[in-house]
C-alpha cells in the first residue's frame, strides 16, 4: 500500500519520481501498478500522437505547395523538410510505429488531419478524398508535388 495515495492525483511528478525510488529500492508491494500501467501504455499513445501530428503537417504542406505554387516559399520548404526529417526520427527512435504505415484506417485519419490544416490555413476546399502520394513519395526529399 502507497503511503500517499493521492500522490498521483495532485502530483504526477512527484508521483513518478516516488515510483521510481520504489522501483529501484525492490519495493514492488507498494507500487501503484495500476497507474504505472496507464502511464507506460500513455508513452505509447504520446509517440503515435507525434508521428500522426507531423505526417498531418507534412501532407498539409505538399497540399499547400501543389494547390497554392504562386505562395511557395522558404518557410513551407522548410516546414516540409523538418516535418520529413522529424517523420524520419520518429520511425528510427520507435520502429514498432511502422506498423501504422500499412494501416489504412491510420491513414485515413492523417489524411483528414493534413486536409484539415490545409482547409484552414488555405481556405480551399478543392482536395483530395485520398492521399494521392506514396509514403516513399511523401518522405522523399527530392519530391514536391507539382502544381495543378
Amino acid at each position: 500500500m502507497r503511503a500517499n495515495p493521492t500522490t498521483y492525483e495532485s502530483d504526477v511528478i512527484a508521483w513518478a519520481n516516488e515510483q521510481a525510488r520504489l522501483l529501484r529500492a525492490g519495493r514492488f508491494d507498494a507500487l501503484d501498478i495500476e497507474h504505472i500501467a496507464d502511464e507506460i501504455e500513455d508513452v505509447g499513445k504520446s509517440e503515435k500522437r507525434e508521428l500522426r501530428s507531423r505526417m498531418a503537417v507534412l501532407l498539409a504542406h505538399l497540399l499547400k505547395w501543389q494547390y497554392q505554387p504562386e505562395r511557395r516559399g522558404n518557410s513551407w520548404q522548410r516546414t516540409i523538410k523538418i516535418q520529413r526529417r522529424g517523420v524520419t526520427g520518429c520511425l528510427k527512435e520507435t520502429p514498432s510505429l511502422k506498423v501504422d504505415l500499412s494501416n489504412p484506417d491510420w491513414w485515413e485519419r492523417v489524411w483528414d488531419d493534413g486536409v484539415g490544416i490545409a482547409v484552414k490555413e488555405t481556405e480551399l476546399d478543392c482536395f483530395p478524398e485520398c492521399c494521392p502520394w506514396t509514403f516513399d513519395q511523401i518522405m522523399n526529399p527530392e519530391f514536391w508535388p507539382a502544381a495543378l
